[in-house]
């Protein structure tokens, strides 16, 4: 896997940051004089815990949580079990552990046990410089989006060595990325046959990269240069809280465009002071700099578009996100499937959503298309994203679920009618 060079790099207080392969550690490697590592390097075996045993509190409650919650996939009763691979409650007891033959002969152990030492290192107190990121993208540099690799090389990423630093990084970058992969003139998504993009869906994106990269168009007077991005963000949640030096990363890759990012829905705004989500009849507005500002928004999108209070739309300058909807989950097809939807549909505007697998993309596709196919473009047929986060996660009251936060990912819009004679 090709990873980064070392480059010394600056932080934000000034202060210079040399990474790990310099030259003397060069030379000491070529020489088999390296020294053993650091004990806070992270590796599977000084990271692997079992949970109900943790030194971190919140993994012995998640681990509680589990046995009162979670129901055995053997016997149906409660979990009592700690599987000694992954070092994660499982089963009812050892013998429904060992009869387990489709757990026994999956991947199911080994990526919990991955879930079980992710965790942990980030609870490790290790420090973590993988965290500082980046600023101003160089003028004689060009982002590659071909994958997580060379994003982070043509960024000037700090060195990602280990799979402990790229699960905590890609975790919060997944959202940014996934957003300026699709936007991009460069983007790693391309047009139907060898890609997922249809016809109708580089229509719209074309119509975006107008406006993104307005010196490409400097012959074509058009007051959507003068406009910000608009950015809706719907059902957010934890994308929300990511800070702004997160998102900016997104800013960074198209670097003269002014960007709006609107977070709707009602758990969009979290008051980490009062430790809960807050709700305002008015829009929260916190501007990051002169070219980024978050604008919370703490009801159901359809209520704002009923009361217009984003009119007007224009397919040039808004775009709609939609991270693990859920358009077809049982608990959120009903607060989705009506008003909100039609309400999508009807800004004629690319829309593009997420899922935690390729099963669970398709079934929030199939519910959209089903309940209003004849209304409805696809822009991207459901495809892998290439900035789906690295990281494992754990359903804990299904603890043999897991999965990554944005690892599939499709488009579409409210379908446009063109003109005809009468």
């Amino acid at each position: 896997m090709l990873r980064c060079t070392a480059t010394p790099r600056i932080l934000r207080n000034g202060a210079p940051i040399v990474q790990k392969r310099n030259i003397m550690g060069f030379v000491r490697n070529a020489l088999g004089l390296d020294p053993p590592p650091s004990p806070d390097e992270p590796t599977p075996a000084n990271r692997f815990h079992p949970w109900d045993q943790s030194p971190s509190p919140d993994l012995r409650e998640r681990a509680a949580t589990i046995r009162a919650m979670a129901k055995c996939p053997v016997t149906g009763q409660e979990i009592n079990y700690t599987c000694p691979i992954s070092g994660i409650p499982t089963h009812h007891s050892r013998e429904a552990w060992e009869n387990d033959v489709a757990y026994q002969e999956s991947t199911k152990p080994e990526i919990l046990k991955k879930v079980n030492i992710y965790e942990h290192d980030l609870r490790s107190g290790r420090p973590f410089p993988e965290f500082d990121f980046p600023l101003d993208q160089d003028f004689d540099r060009m982002v590659n989006l071909t994958n997580w690799d060379l994003f982070f090389y043509t960024r000037g990423f700090y060195s990602m060595d280990t799979e402990f630093q790229l699960a905590a990084v890609t975790k919060m970058l997944s959202y940014p990325v996934t957003i300026g992969s699709v936007l991009h003139q460069f983007s790693p998504y391309s047009l139907n046959p060898k890609g997922p993009i249809t016809l109708e869906g580089l229509k719209s994106l074309a119509a975006l990269r107008y406006t993104l990269y307005p010196e490409q168009n400097r012959r074509v007077s058009s007051s959507t240069k003068n406009s910000p991005l608009r950015i809706f963000i719907l059902g957010a949640r934890a994308e929300a809280q990511l800070p702004g030096h997160v998102w900016k990363q997104l800013q960074y890759m198209f670097p003269e465009t002014q960007m709006e990012l609107h977070f709707v829905g009602p758990e969009s705004h979290f008051d980490r002071n009062k430790r809960e989500y807050v709700n305002s009849s008015a829009p929260i507005i916190r501007r990051v700099d002169e070219t980024l500002s978050f604008v919370y928004h703490t009801d159901y999108f359809h209520v704002f578009h009923e009361a217009q209070d984003f009119f007007p739309y224009d397919p040039y300058t808004d775009i709609f996100f939609c991270f693990h909807p859920g358009f077809a989950a049982p608990e959120s097809k009903e607060n989705w499937m009506g008003k909100t939807m039609e309400a999508l549909l009807e800004t004629k505007c690319a829309i593009f959503t997420t899922g935690f697998n390729e099963a669970d993309l398709k079934r929030d596709m199939d519910a959209v298309v089903g309940a209003y196919g004849k209304e409805v473009d696809m822009l991207m047929e459901p495809s892998k994203n290439v900035f789906g986060s690295t990281k494992w996660e754990l359903n804990d009251v299904n603890p043999q679920q897991v999965y990554q936060f944005n690892m599939y990912m499709a488009g579409f819009r409210g379908k446009r009618y063109h003109a005809i004679e009468v």
